[in-house]
């Protein structure tokens, strides 16, 4: 008869069992956190391709998408820089993989891992994307310089992070995403599938409300109203009536001004391509903008406007004009 092990290995025995065990559990736990947040092999997602023909892609899940989306609305709200958002995007990219988690190393929290106890807010606030992101930029515009520093010099300055150059790695990605949500379609595009959140449409106002959150409530003073209507509804009134007959339609006007700050067509494309960051969250089912279209669904691409009116009167890029029109207004319609 074989004699039983000592205590010893039979504790050994366990403490291998058990940390085994740990492992899987937390990859069990990352997976479905996978799952439910569309990031899953099968589960739909969105997409930045470089216009610039280097086939440089760079994928992402819906939630990263509204993130990235917030985090660039709040720069260049305040005017600032292409290269501010690139280093703002990167940041997250490292810290959070631009998930706004509620943990981390000692008490940081949300996108960019700010801590409490060192002044960035309180744990409420760190988890509101949109404030974390305006910490973040309060703290990179007191670095004098910091558009003409190294991108892992600049992020650094702003976190003090113990691993400084981990930021290096993220720019490539991180200056795509910010060509393409900060509107420059002519370096970069934005598709996305739009699944549906699982929650209920709350139609226009949702938007309304999400638009104020990233952009500032400057945003919303022309929105809701049809171009050359100047009796529509201010939008800064929920519950008003929407510019759509269904009550499911926006129109945001856009300046058709050449200011390469925030204006024309890099306005208009970053209102577009924000709604379609934020479609599966909003339940936004259509966003028109410039004579192109996208639509929700397998593919989620956008597609040139036909030359049909829509039950409005006009075509689907808001325009009385051809398809080519509607370079004037970005027209978004939820679902139902």
């Amino acid at each position: 008869m074989s004699e039983s092990p000592p205590p010893s290995k039979r504790r050994g025995r366990f403490f291998r069992f058990g940390a085994a065990s740990v492992v899987l559990l937390g990859v069990v736990g990352y997976l479905v956190v996978q799952y439910d947040t569309g990031g899953g092999p099968s589960g739909p997602g969105c997409r930045v391709v470089s216009a610039k023909g280097d086939g440089a892609t760079y994928e992402f899940t819906p939630e990263q998408a509204v993130n990235a989306a917030t985090i660039t609305a709040v720069g260049t709200a305040r005017d600032l820089p292409e290269r501010a958002v690139t280093i703002a995007l990167a940041t997250a990219l490292q810290e959070s993989a631009l998930r706004n988690i509620d943990f981390g190393d000692r008490d940081s929290l949300g996108l960019f891992q700010q801590r409490p106890s060192q002044g960035w807010g309180t744990p409420e606030e760190i988890m509101d994307p949109a404030y974390s992101a305006g910490k973040f930029y309060d703290g990179l515009e007191e670095v004098p310089g910091y558009t003409r520093l190294p991108l892992t010099v600049a992020a650094q300055r702003v976190q003090l992070s113990g691993f400084p150059q981990a930021y290096a790695k993220h720019e490539p990605d991180a200056t795509l995403l910010a060509a393409a949500l900060t509107g420059r379609r002519s370096a970069a595009t934005l598709t996305c599938e739009g699944r549906p959140a699982a929650t209920r449409a709350a139609g226009t106002d949702a938007v309304r409300e999400a638009l104020a959150r990233d952009f500032g409530r400057d945003a919303l003073e022309p929105a809701g109203t049809e171009v050359g209507d100047p009796a529509g509804p201010s939008p800064s009134a929920p519950g008003d009536a929407d510019a759509g007959s269904d009550g499911r339609t926006m129109t945001l006007p856009v300046s058709t001004g050449a200011d390469p700050g925030r204006k024309g067509r890099d306005q208009g494309w970053q209102l577009a391509y924000w709604a379609v960051a934020n479609a599966s969250a909003l339940h936004i089912e259509r966003v028109a903008y410039a004579g192109q279209e996208w639509t929700a669904g397998d593919d989620g691409r956008w597609s040139p406007v036909d030359d049909e009116d829509d039950e409005d009167g006009k075509n689907s890029a808001g325009s009385d004009g051809g398809a080519g029109g509607g370079a004037d207004s970005v027209r978004i319609t939820t679902a139902r």
